[in-house]
C-alpha cells in the first residue's frame, strides 16, 4: 500500500492520548468525584468527552442522568476533579509519538498543540525537551470556547499564521476532531483511547502513532504562503 503524502507548513497535534497517555488518570480522577456524588460514569462516559471543558463535561452527565444542580455544585466537583488529577498523574507517552514528534521537527515542519488541559497542567505534563518542539501551544484557559468548538484551533492558526489548508491536526476523540474540522482544518484520527466508531468524522483513521507514521509521508509547505501579520 502507497503511503499517503501531505505538504504542510504545520501539523497540529492534540495532547492527551495523542502525546502523553495521560487519559487514564483523568478517568480515575472524574469516576472518584462522581462516585462520591453518588453517580457512576463509565469509561466511555469521559473518554468521548476529552477536550471538552471540564464544567461542560460535568453539567452535561447531570443532565443525562436527569439530576438536578446548581451551577455552583457543578464547579465544586470540577475544582475536586483537577485537584486529584495532579495528585495522580504520571507522565507516560503514547507509543511513537516522541519519535514522531521529533522525525517532523528535523524534517522542519513547524509542531502545534491544542489541548483542553490549563497551561500550568499542560507544562507539568509535558517536559521541557518536547515542549520546545512546538511553535504555538494553545491551552484550555486561554479559549472562550473549548472543543468541539472551533476556537482552539482556529487560534492555533492564528499564532502559526497559516490558513487550514497548510497543517493537517491528529486527535484521538470526537469533540476534538470536530473542533478541527469546524475550524477547517484536514484531520487525521488514532485509536489511541476509542474504537473507530467514536472517530468517524476524521478524514483518515489510523489503529496508532505507529501505523500513521508508517502510512503517511509528510514534506514542508514553502514559506512564502504563511500569512503575514498586519
Amino acid at each position: 500500500m502507497s503511503r499517503i503524502s501531505f505538504c504542510v507548513d504545520s501539523v497540529i497535534f492534540d495532547m492527551d492520548g495523542v502525546i502523553t497517555n495521560t487519559m487514564p488518570d483523568h478517568y480515575r480522577s472524574w469516576r472518584t468525584v462522581f462516585k462520591e456524588e453518588g453517580i457512576h460514569v463509565t469509561y466511555e462516559d469521559i473518554y468521548k468527552r476529552e477536550g471538552q471543558p471540564g464544567l461542560s463535561s460535568v453539567t452535561e452527565i447531570f443532565r443525562e442522568r436527569g439530576i438536578d444542580f446548581k451551577t455552583k455544585e457543578a464547579v465544586r466537583i470540577l475544582k475536586k476533579k483537577e485537584a486529584l488529577f495532579k495528585k495522580l498523574v504520571k507522565t507516560r507517552f503514547i507509543t511513537g509519538a516522541r519519535f514522531f514528534l521529533k522525525y517532523l521537527h528535523k524534517k522542519n515542519i513547524r509542531l502545534g498543540l491544542v489541548t483542553g488541559t490549563s497551561r500550568h497542567e499542560c507544562y507539568q505534563i509535558l517536559p521541557r525537551s518536547l515542549r520546545d518542539l512546538f511553535s504555538a501551544i494553545v491551552t484550555g484557559n486561554e479559549v472562550k470556547c473549548g472543543k468541539p468548538h472551533p476556537e482552539p484551533y482556529l487560534r492555533s492558526l492564528q499564532k502559526l499564521k497559516i490558513n487550514p489548508s497548510q497543517a493537517i491536526v491528529i486527535e484521538n476523540a470526537p469533540f476534538g476532531i470536530r473542533s478541527a474540522k469546524r475550524a477547517g482544518l484536514t484531520c487525521l484520527a488514532v485509536e489511541t483511547s476509542l474504537p473507530r466508531k467514536y472517530l468517524r468524522e476524521a478524514d483518515r483513521i489510523f489503529s496508532s502513532v505507529k501505523e500513521l507514521k508508517e502510512k503517511t509521508s509528510f514534506s514542508r509547505y514553502p514559506n512564502r504562503n504563511r500569512i503575514k501579520q498586519t
